[in-house]
């Protein structure tokens, strides 16, 4: 099961998980980062790291923020060729 980015990302995008994450699968949008479903190892070196905790497995994603399930899938089917986040 991939992770996915959740609501307390949105406007915060700290990007403490980009400089963790060993696939480069975590992605930049207007609001808020998105990991990719089809290139998260689920390693789970992001969590952690997230000072929102805004990064969930995907089957342990709170009720409120299973929208963002599919939310997450949707970017990447709208940003076909987006480029992952940059390391700073």
């Amino acid at each position: 099961m991939p992770y996915i980015i959740a609501e307390p990302c949105i406007n915060v995008k700290d990007k403490a998980c980009v400089e963790v994450c060993p696939v480069d699968c975590i992605y930049e949008g207007d609001t808020m980062l998105f990991i990719h479903p089809d290139e998260c190892i689920d390693c789970g070196a992001c969590e952690p790291v997230c000072p929102v905790k805004a990064i969930f497995a995907e089957d342990e994603t709170p009720d409120q923020w299973k929208n963002f399930i599919e939310l997450n899938k949707q970017f990447f089917k709208d940003h076909p060729g987006v480029k992952p986040a940059t390391k700073s």
